[in-house]
């Protein structure tokens, strides 16, 4: 389908790249990675799910173009986000001899992505990576602008670094493979993006909800790629978090990690923890009159279409809070939030009342 393919530049002041959107291309990834200078080597990391749905074929892709493969399979979930993971991969390529040549390619979802990225930025010193994720969260989110990291048991995500991949290739025939759960958590990033940068993308949203939830591919490839031309432009100006303005992509995750870690990261997947985070954030703008009641009722009714949850979890306010002062936007040990003043735009928040927060976790 090359006449579908799509593309988007990620402009970065040290280093550029290519995130490709197709359908049924995951076999082309060996053609592109030759391409690229200098590559013999490539450690495929991958989790146990996506191994033999699409790793393989990536590999038979990449040894085909004449690349030596190693594959690395972790255990699906969360829980490998860990620094007892991270140590025993370091380890395994150590044993298979890898070093500053070879390359690391993430072929999973956003924990395989963000775990690989950790250990391709990590090991001696930094390894080149090449990203293929194969869920719609991260095609659309984790898997661009090079945010990877781990999870420490306390806090989501506290652990990482700046890597940038090399290439990008999302496949949107391997989002036909994904649960229909694990489909809808993603669809809360893509509605995310809406909110904070694109009003007319999350009126698209509304009205092209039917043929999202069958993943039409045209549809997908759509989809996909605004967001990721969304996140490229946001990156491409604040790379590391140093100017404020890559952290509106944060939109709801104060809440959502929150959550996540109050509920021992098993409970609620990423994306459906952002969908109540979000609608969380929304009603505390609207609290602070920022937006009006009707602004979350919209989010709330196009996340529900896409049978993410809704409704705060049964949380103690106060242990809610706690867990929020870990959140990597607090400063000086005072809680700021992404909050919108109108569809499509969003800013960072201090000075928020406590009270107003405790109540939008009830």
């Amino acid at each position: 389908m090359a006449d579908d393919l799509l593309y988007v530049n990620v402009e970065l002041p040290l280093q550029a790249y290519t995130i490709e959107i197709g359908t049924a291309i995951l076999d082309q990834l060996g053609a592109v990675v030759a391409k690229l200078d200098g590559v013999r080597h490539a450690i495929i990391i991958t989790d146990k799910n996506v191994q033999s749905l699409h790793a393989d074929t990536v590999t038979n892709s990449l040894q085909h173009a004449g690349i030596r493969i190693d594959m690395l399979v972790v255990e699906p979930g969360e829980a490998s986000k860990s620094i007892d993971v991270a140590g025993q991969l370091w380890n395994d390529m150590l044993a298979i001899g890898a070093d500053r040549t070879s390359m690391v390619v993430a072929v999973g979802g956003g924990v395989v992505g963000d775990l690989a990225g950790f250990v391709a930025a990590s090991y001696a010193r930094g390894i080149r990576l090449v990203q293929v994720p194969t869920t719609l969260l991260a095609q659309v989110d984790s898997s661009v602008g090079g945010k990877v990291g781990i999870n420490l048991p306390a806090a989501k995500n506290m652990v990482g670094a700046f890597w940038q991949p090399e290439y990008v290739i999302c496949d949107t025939e391997t989002l036909c493979s994904l649960p229909d759960r694990e489909f809808s958590a993603g669809l809360a990033e893509v509605v995310k993006y809406g909110v904070i940068l694109d009003e007319a993308f999350f009126a698209e949203l509304e009205e092209n909800a039917d043929a999202i939830w069958s993943r039409d591919g045209a549809v997908l490839r759509r989809v996909v790629s605004r967001c990721c031309e969304l996140k490229a432009e946001v990156v491409g100006q604040d790379e590391r978090e140093t100017s404020g303005l890559r952290v509106v992509l944060n939109y709801g995750h104060t809440f959502c990690h929150a959550i996540e870690s109050l509920t021992g990261y098993d409970r609620f997947l990423h994306g459906e923890a952002v969908s109540i985070g979000m609608l969380c954030a929304s009603r505390l703008a609207a609290s602070m009159g920022r937006i009006d009641d009707a602004m979350t009722e919209r989010q709330r009714q196009l996340l529900a279409r896409f049978l993410l949850p809704v409704e705060m979890p049964p949380l103690d306010p106060e242990q809610m809070i706690e867990a929020m002062l870990h959140d990597k936007k607090v400063e000086h040990g005072q809680l700021r939030f992404v909050l919108p003043d109108r569809m499509g735009h969003v800013e960072l928040v201090e000075g928020v009342d406590l009270e107003l927060v405790r109540q939008c976790c009830q």
